[in-house]
C-alpha cells in the first residue's frame, strides 16, 4: 500500500501532466487557427492565379514550338 506522502507526491505529478497537457493543446489550436486564417487570406490570390493561367492557357493554344 502506498503512503500518504506517496499519494500525494504522484496526485502533484498528475497535476503537473495535466496542465502541461491543456497548455500543449492551447498551443496546437492557436497554430491551428493562424494556420487557418492564413488559408483563407490566400483564396483570392489563388482564385486570380488560376484564372490568369487559364486565360494564358487559351491565349496559347494555337503556339507551336
Amino acid at each position: 500500500m502506498a503512503s500518504a506522502r506517496d499519494i500525494r507526491r504522484r496526485i502533484k505529478s498528475i497535476k503537473s501532466t495535466q496542465q502541461i497537457t491543456k497548455a500543449m493543446k492551447m498551443v496546437a489550436a492557436a497554430k491551428l487557427r493562424k494556420s487557418q486564417e492564413r488559408v483563407t487570406a490566400s483564396r483570392p490570390f489563388a482564385g486570380k492565379i488560376k484564372e490568369v493561367l487559364a486565360r494564358l492557357a487559351v491565349s496559347n493554344s494555337g503556339v507551336s514550338h
